[in-house]
Order: C-alpha cells, then sequence, then structure tokens
C-alpha cells in the first residue's frame, strides 16, 4: 500500500509550535507501506516554528492577522503534484489543521473553537479524487 501522510504525524518536527504530532496508530497502519510524509506549511514556505494560523472567512490568517493563505494554498498545490505523481493508495492527514484537517478545522477565532469543513490541503486532495482520511480514524 502507498500511504501520502502528514509529515507530524510522523513525528518530524514540522507543527507551528516546532514540535510534531508523532501519531502510534499512524505509525503502525504504515508499517510495511510506502510512505509519502508532507507537511504543506512547510512546503509552501512557511517557517517551523511559525505563528499559529486558522481560517477565517475562507483565507488562512494568522493569529497576529497577517494573511499566509498563499503559502498554504502553494503547499496544498504541491500535495496534490505529489499525489497526482506517486497515486496514494491512502491520505492521512492530522485533525483541525487549517492545512491537513478532513472534517473540522478551527474557526479563525483563535479561542478553540472548531467549524465543519477540511483545510485547504485536504480540501485539495479530496475534491481530486483522493482518499482522505483524518488520522483519528484509523
Amino acid at each position: 500500500m502507498k500511504l501520502m501522510i502528514s509529515a507530524c504525524l510522523l513525528g518530524q518536527n514540522c507543527k507551528y509550535n516546532g514540535g510534531n504530532n508523532r501519531n502510534e496508530k499512524v505509525l503502525q497502519f504504515s508499517e510495511g507501506s510506502t510512505v509519502i510524509a508532507v507537511c504543506p506549511e512547510v512546503m509552501g514556505g512557511l517557517p517551523t516554528p511559525r505563528t499559529p494560523s486558522e481560517i477565517r472567512d475562507g483565507r488562512v490568517i494568522t493569529k497576529d492577522g497577517r494573511n499566509v493563505d498563499a503559502a498554504f494554498r502553494d503547499g496544498a498545490r504541491q500535495c496534490l503534484e505529489i499525489a497526482l505523481r506517486e497515486k496514494p493508495d491512502r491520505v492521512i492527514l492530522q485533525p483541525r489543521s487549517p492545512s491537513c484537517g478532513v472534517k473540522q478545522h478551527y474557526d479563525g477565532t483563535f479561542s478553540g473553537r472548531l467549524t465543519e469543513g477540511p483545510g485547504v490541503t485536504a480540501e485539495l486532495l479530496i475534491r481530486n479524487g483522493f482518499a482522505v482520511v483524518d488520522a483519528e480514524e484509523l
């Protein structure tokens, strides 16, 4: 099986705060598979660590008010290009992220509230027919 997986879930320190979201279920599920690690935010040119971002009114905005939507969308396009080339059987993404959230993402108020709908990378991959799952669904 070929899997595209959010790099933070694999233990790579690419999360906004410089840490990761290492997920043992994801690691166990991916054993024996070809794994393609991606971090759309880093791929879009954002540093690690970086200011937290959320989706507000359809745009990705940092907590201090900067519009980083172009970087998020560039990273999403790069992930799509990889997926089109590599044809993963499944894409496993980090929950609630403005990039990778599959079912929900934070609502743009930086208050911890969630809203329904995917992040920018998840949305692009889903729209292009890829089997995208939230890591919490494993």
